[in-house]
Formats: structure tokens, C-alpha cells, sequence
């Protein structure tokens, strides 16, 4: 045991007490590694998304990557503003779920929090596999092997996420400066080297030719285009929902964080469609062999590929493996803050040994790793999935930060309001967009998804409003009902595990009934040994002699029978409680449990199924001492 313990704490960490809680907060710094790396690693397979659709367009469609980026730019920079006023509004937090709940109503909030679950775990999966992506583009012998990899990549961001969110910051603060670090070197390297050709720069090494085009430019494929590339903007709300989760001044370490998130993710969209337009850089076909990334493409054309490639691709592919990390750091606090309300299972609400609501991680480890078996860890079949529960979560914040601003007044409202409604209108024709462009694609999966986890929430609400009004009792206690109940002991055989629990029913009430089930017409050893165990040393002790009430049972039955006996007596006392005291042997060892019948656990099972409010279950253990 203290080896397993130590093994625990070398993979996890010690346990953390409630008052190191502090220490954990984190600056803008570690900040951004911790709730960035979902919307810095979109750079990597937002634009590919959006050129993999331009394939068919042939060298006219990479001309479109620019204009389409430069949209979402646009659509990103209002975004940006508006959960700066977020952040400012909300202090403790405040997520799309929590500002849509105060500000539209608990259907406007329950919306937005299915959203918000189903694009963190599409977060964690689309950065896991585009991050296997990225290794195959480096080794594709290893394609057949997507999903393995998967699976263990999704197995290390657990282990590391249940550190804490200290150490994961400090974890992931290399893999994310080094990735944002040298795609910014490929752009400042490749836009100096067009400039200098005269916007027709020459690659560095041969790239794969742009193929022939098939279609002709529709509006409607325009369309599908930026939806695809709008997945570049998910994660922009992580750092508005994690507030609490940076040191002092906590408002103005997170604007800062956000900031830098933002300019960097800016600076990486646009200068990635510049290079890809000028260098003629088109995606290859993510299912079929001989693919490869746009990055690996665009990093061989500016740099070669030399050390400088295999360092820029080995931080695109451990970057996109960490982006899942957002869906890590946020998930949790998400599921923590509907359950507060009670629209989830308060088990989300329990914090685990490093301060984190570890039941959050779990379940998203879970719905993470059946989706990606499910798609097989192939980025381009989960991108239509995406974006629409960011962009309908963006909607409902902004909306109800217009109705928050509304409600305070004040100087600056106006403007404030105006900055969240256009983002709000902005974010909500992207949310029909998207939401038109993919639907046939697997955009209804995830409104269907959305239907029914808040169908799921209002059922769990139901029940815990349903319990409380069961439960809950204003009144002081009655001391009517304060009466002797009416004790029932089963008993196969006379022991001391018997006895124990005979002794401990005779301090209980004077109104004792032994149950013994008789296999057999003839009395059995129990039967005989009753006056002379039981029966006679009581009565000449001056205590109550228990009622002896032996259950035939032709068939062998034995747990049966005591429950009809239970549920019998409680439907003729109309007023006394039924207390049912069930013996048990309690061994030492797992395997010991193999050498014994487990009774004892099925009559509790089924007492508490069948039983009412008047019926209780008292377990009696016997521990066995070692020999």
C-alpha cells in the first residue's frame, strides 16, 4: 500500500489541502499555455479546414484563403472585445452558461451549457487527433495506427491535467511558446522572402502541386468554406470562464492573458493564409495516402527541412495534443457551476485530491475517448461537428451581457452594450451559417446532442426538486413519533456473529423478531438450540425473550422469504419503524469474500428496492481477525 501510495504521488502529486489553494492560482504567463493552447493550436487546422473544402477550386481556391481568414479576423476582434467586458462583468467566472443564466434565464443558460460540454469535448478530441495528424504527416507509416495513438495521447493529458493546474501550466509553457515561437519565425522568414520576389516567392524545397481545378466557385461552397475555418475561434471563451483561476489583480491578469491569446492566434491566421497564397500552397486529402499537412507543407517551403522542420513540426504536433487542455481546465468548472444549480449530478461538485473537481475530468476522459473511436481519430470527420456549440455559446453570452449592461446603466453602458449586441449578432449569423453549411455533413448530430442534454439537465433538476420536497422538513422534531420499533433479526445458525447482533437489537426495543429460514419440515439445529441458547439465558436474565418466527421455505429460497416477511409486518404496523438488522461476516482479504455466499449484501439490495420510508436496513458486520 505505501508503494502504490508513492507510485500515486509521483504521477499525480501530493494531496493538496484546501488552504494551499492560493498557491495554485496562476499568472497571465502560465495563463495563456493553460486556457490558449485550444484556440493558438486552431491556427494549425482551422485554415486546413478551410482549404481542404478550396481543393476542389483548384489554384483559384488557395487565392480564397485570405479573404476567408481575413473574415474571421474580423468576426474574432469583435469577439475579443466582448469578453473583455465579460471578464470585467464577471470576475468570479463569467462563462457563457453563468451570464446567460442571470441575464436570460435558466433556458437561455441550460442552451448554453450543453453547447458549451459538447464543443470541450470536441475541443479535447479534434486537438488529439489533429496532433496524430501532424505526427503522420512527419511518419506516415504509422496511419494505421490513428486511433492507438489517439488513445494514448488522450491518456497523458489525463495523467498531466490531474496534477493540477499549477504544474499544467508549467508543463505545457514550453510546448506553447516554442510552437507559437517558430511559426512566427516561418512567417516573418516567408513574407521577407515574398517581398523580396516581388509577392512570387520560390520554395525553398518542392511542394506538393496544386491539382486541377473540378468545380466552379459558388457562393454556398464560400459559405461552407468559412464555417470550416471559424473552427480557428473556438477556445477564445476559456480564459472568460477561468477567471478564478489567476492570482491577483484577477480582472487584469486574465484581460492579459486574453490579449496576447488573441494577437498571437491574429498573427498566426493571417500570416498563414498570406504564405499559403503566395508560396501556392493547396491541403492534400486528409484520408488518402501521401497526405500531408499545410503546415508541414508551408514550413518545408519557407525552411527547408532541416532541424528547423522537425522542431516545427514536433511543437505543432505536441501543441495540438496539449489543445485539449482547455476542455481539461474548463470542462470541470463548467459541469462544478450547472451542478451548483442542480442541472448535473452533484458528484461534479466534489473537489479531488489536487483541488480539482476530478469527476469533470473523468467524464470528459470517457465521452473524449468514445468519440474518437468512434470517428477513428480522423480530424477532418470531426471539424463539421465543430464550432457550432462555441459560436451558439458566444451568442448567448453576448446576449446576456447586453441584457447585464442594460440592468446596471451607468456611464459607458451604451457603448458596452453595443459592443456585446454586435457581437452577438455577429456570432449568431455565424451560428446559422455554420450551422447551414455543415448540417448534412454531421452539424445535426450536434443539435441533436445539444436536445438532449438539456432534456438530460431538466431531468436531473426534476429529481433533486423532487427529493427536496420529499426531504425537506421545517418543523422541529415530533416527539410522537419517537417510539420503539419493531426489530428484525434473520438468523441461520447460532454464532458470535449472531449474537452481536441479537445483543445490539435488545438495545434497541422490546419488540424482537428472529427470522430463521427451515429449509426442511424437521427443525433444524437453530430450532433445538433455541431455549437453551437464547430463550431461557434471557428470560432468567429478566430481559425480553425475542419472537421466534421460523419461514418455511420448500423451495430453498432464503432471501425471499425474509423480505415478504418485512414488507408483511410493515403493512400491519400502520405507525412503528422496521428496523432489519442484517448480520455479515467481514473478511480481511478480496479473494476471501469467493469462500463465502453473499446473502448478506443481496437482502440489503433488494430491502432497500423494495422497502418505504419506514423500513431500515442496519448492518451488523462481524470482522474476522487474523489467524
Amino acid at each position: 500500500m505505501a508503494f502504490a501510495g508513492r507510485m500515486i504521488d509521483l504521477l499525480f502529486g501530493r494531496p493538496l489541502a484546501t488552504s494551499e489553494e492560493r498557491a495554485e492560482h496562476i499568472g497571465p504567463l502560465a495563463g495563456i499555455p493553460i486556457f490558449g493552447l485550444d484556440a493558438l493550436s486552431s491556427a494549425a487546422y482551422g485554415p486546413e479546414a478551410a482549404l481542404t473544402l478550396l481543393i476542389p477550386l483548384g489554384l483559384v481556391g488557395v487565392h480564397y484563403i485570405l479573404p476567408v481568414s481575413g473574415a474571421i479576423v474580423v468576426l474574432l476582434m469583435i469577439v475579443f472585445f466582448s469578453y473583455r467586458q465579460t471578464i470585467e462583468a464577471y470576475p468570479q467566472g463569467g462563462g457563457s452558461y453563468t451570464v446567460a443564466t442571470e441575464n436570460l434565464g435558466d433556458s437561455a443558460g441550460l442552451l448554453a451549457a450543453a453547447a458549451l460540454m459538447i464543443d470541450y469535448i470536441l475541443t479535447a478530441a479534434v486537438g488529439i487527433s489533429a496532433g496524430v495528424g501532424a505526427l503522420i504527416s512527419m511518419a506516415p507509416q504509422l496511419q494505421p495506427r490513428t486511433l492507438e495513438l489517439c488513445l494514448g495521447v488522450l491518456l497523458i493529458l489525463t495523467i498531466i491535467n490531474m496534477r493540477g493546474v499549477h504544474d499544467t501550466g508549467v508543463v505545457f509553457m514550453i510546448p506553447t511558446y516554442l510552437f507559437t515561437g517558430t511559426l512566427l519565425i516561418i512567417i516573418i522568414v516567408g513574407v521577407v522572402a515574398a517581398l523580396h520576389a516581388g509577392g512570387h516567392p520560390h520554395p525553398v524545397m518542392p511542394i506538393p502541386p496544386v491539382p486541377p481545378a473540378t468545380a466552379a466557385f459558388s457562393f454556398w461552397l464560400i459559405l461552407k468554406v468559412f464555417s470550416s475555418g471559424c473552427t480557428a475561434m473556438t477556445g477564445v471563451e476559456a480564459v472568460s470562464n477561468g477567471v478564478m483561476a489567476f492570482r491577483d489583480p484577477t480582472r487584469k491578469n486574465a484581460k492579459i492573458a486574453l490579449t496576447i491569446i488573441i494577437l498571437l492566434l491574429t498573427v498566426l491566421l493571417i500570416g498563414i493564409a498570406v504564405l499559403c497564397r503566395a508560396y501556392h500552397i493547396a491541403a492534400t486529402p486528409p484520408d488518402q495516402s501521401g497526405y500531408e499537412s499545410v503546415l508541414s507543407i508551408l514550413t518545408r517551403a519557407v525552411m527547408g527541412h532541416g532541424w528547423f522542420y522537425y522542431l516545427t513540426i514536433g511543437s505543432v504536433l505536441v501543441v495540438l495534443a496539449l489543445s485539449a487542455n482547455t476542455a481539461f481546465a474548463d470542462f470541470p468548472r463548467l459541469t462544478r457551476a450547472i451542478a451548483i444549480n442542480n442541472f448535473m449530478p452533484h458528484v461534479f461538485l466534489l473537489r479531488g485530491r489536487r483541488l480539482l473537481y476530478s469527476w469533470g475530468i473523468y467524464v470528459l476522459v470517457a465521452l473524449t475517448a468514445i468519440l474518437l473511436i468512434i470517428f477513428r481519430g480522423v480530424t477532418d470527420r470531426l471539424i463539421p461537428l465543430y464550432a457550432i456549440g462555441a459560436f451558439l455559446a458566444f451568442t448567448l453570452s453576448q446576449a446576456g451581457m447586453v441584457v447585464h449592461w442594460k440592468r446596471q446603466g451607468g456611464k459607458g453602458a451604451s457603448t458596452r452594450m453595443f459592443l456585446n449586441g454586435l457581437g452577438a449578432v455577429a456570432t449568431g449569423v455565424t451560428v446559422v451559417v455554420v450551422l447551414l453549411a455543415k448540417f448534412v455533413e454531421g452539424a445535426w448530430i450536434t443539435a441533436l446532442l445539444v436536445v438532449a442534454m438539456i432534456l438530460f439537465m431538466r431531468g436531473v433538476r426534476r429529481h433533486y426538486d423532487h427529493v427536496s420536497r420529499d426531504i425537506d422538513l421545517e418543523r422541529p422534531i415530533q416527539p410522537a413519533d419517537v417510539i420503539e420499533p419493531i426489530v428484525v433479526v434473520p438468523i441461520d445458525r447460532w454464532s458470535r456473529i449472531s449474537e452481536k447482533a441479537l445483543s445490539f437489537a435488545l438495545s434497541m426495543s422490546s419488540d424482537i423478531r428472529c427470522l430463521h429460514v427451515q429449509l426442511s419440515e424437521e427443525p433444524d439445529e437453530f430450532c433445538r438450540d433455541w431455549e437453551a441458547m437464547i430463550a431461557a439465558p434471557l428470560r432468567n436474565a429478566g430481559k425480553c425473550v425475542p419472537k421466534l418466527e421460523i419461514l418455511q421455505s420448500p423451495y430453498r429460497y432464503i432471501v425471499q422469504p425474509v423480505v415478504d416477511y418485512v414488507l408483511k409486518v410493515e403493512s400491519e404496523s400502520k405507525i412503528q419503524k422496521i428496523c432489519v438488522l442484517v448480520p455479515e461476516l467481514v473478511v480481511r482479504h478480496w479473494w476471501e469474500n469467493l469462500l463465502h455466499n453473499r446473502r448478506a449484501d443481496l437482502l440489503k439490495v433488494i430491502l432497500l428496492v423494495k422497502g418505504n420510508r419506514r423500513i431500515v436496513v442496519i448492518n451488523i458486520p462481524w470482522y474476522l481477525e487474523h489467524n
